[in-house]
């Protein structure tokens, strides 16, 4: 008897080991499947369901995503190494919906075809795109999972960089992204006393970078990011106040999209058991990190 107890026991560790081995340790538990969200209903373009393909901008800038580049074409950031905040939160939400990583493809999609009408070459697509009505016309968003503080960056030393309200921005040339969030607060709150608007967010830091501009208009972590890395000359002003509905970082989806609603599941799922919040602590900035413009 003894014999057979000590045989057990070393059955019993040998396959704690190889399963600890796997990635699989003994507190792992899979995602419970979310009731109505069998694979075969999403409507992927998978017709197996058996790949999630998910569309990001090109290149993929920290800290929505992370990893050195690796996987072809993707620069700046690899998207498949699921590091970064955006990157991290897509892999939580295919785990919530039943995809392995090895499961998820990742599309280059530039941001402003992601809410354009048509057809798309994605599932689902994440790269810091904004809820609007405008673009709920020609697609669908998921719920939040990053809400935004659009935020002032500009060169150290500048006047600007004093700023202490948005009224005090009215007499500087301030530029963002076309398509952007960051352009519509240009045009439509601050209402400066000029304005450029660029093809790419690159652009408008390599203007402000050059002078060409006082100031640039970005989310929060964004910011943070520029003036850490694209240019350290320059500084973080401020948050700039809200205007009316918070406005949030949505996952966009083809019009109609059936998956849509099992992603809006998941995300939920996400925000209630802490998961949203770890990874918001892990891969963005403190929002209290940067004062906000009055």
């Amino acid at each position: 008897m003894r014999k057979a107890l000590i045989a057990s026991l070393v059955l019993a560790a040998a396959l704690l080991v190889a399963t600890t081995a796997s990635g699989r340790s003994a507190g792992h538990t899979a995602a419970a499947a979310i009731p109505g969200c069998a694979k075969a209903q999403l409507g992927l373009l998978d017709s197996a369901a058996t790949t999630l393909t998910i569309g990001a901008d090109n290149p993929a800038y920290p800290p929505w995503f992370g990893g050195n580049e690796k996987t072809k074409p993707w620069k700046v950031s690899d998207p498949y190494s699921g590091k970064g905040y955006e990157d991290a939160v897509a892999y939580a939400v295919a785990k919530q919906l039943g995809f392995s990583k090895a499961q998820v493809k990742w599309t280059v999609v530039p941001f402003n075809n992601s809410y354009q009408p048509g057809k798309k070459p994605f599932d689902l697509y994440m790269t810091q795109v904004s809820y609007t009505p405008t673009r709920a016309k020609a697609a669908d968003f998921s719920r939040s999972y990053y809400f935004v503080s659009q935020t002032l960056v500009a060169l150290k030393g500048k006047p600007i960089a004093s700023a202490k309200s948005v009224a005090a921005l009215k007499n500087y040339t301030l530029g963002a992204q076309i398509g952007t969030t960051s352009a519509d607060y240009i045009n439509n709150v601050i209402k400066p006393k000029g304005k450029r608007i660029y093809d790419s967010n690159d652009a408008a830091v390599q203007a402000l970078k050059s002078g060409r501009i006082d100031g640039i208009v970005v989310d929060l972590p964004t910011a943070f990011y520029v003036t850490g890395v694209q240019v350290p000359a320059a500084k973080v002003v401020g948050r700039l106040k809200t205007v009316g509905a918070p406005e949030y970082f949505g996952a966009v989806f083809p019009k109609g999209s059936k998956l849509r609603g099992c992603v809006d599941k998941a995300l939920n799922r996400l925000w209630a058991n802490g998961t949203i919040r770890r990874l918001q602590h892990a891969w963005l900035p403190n929002a209290n990190s940067a004062p906000v413009l009055k």
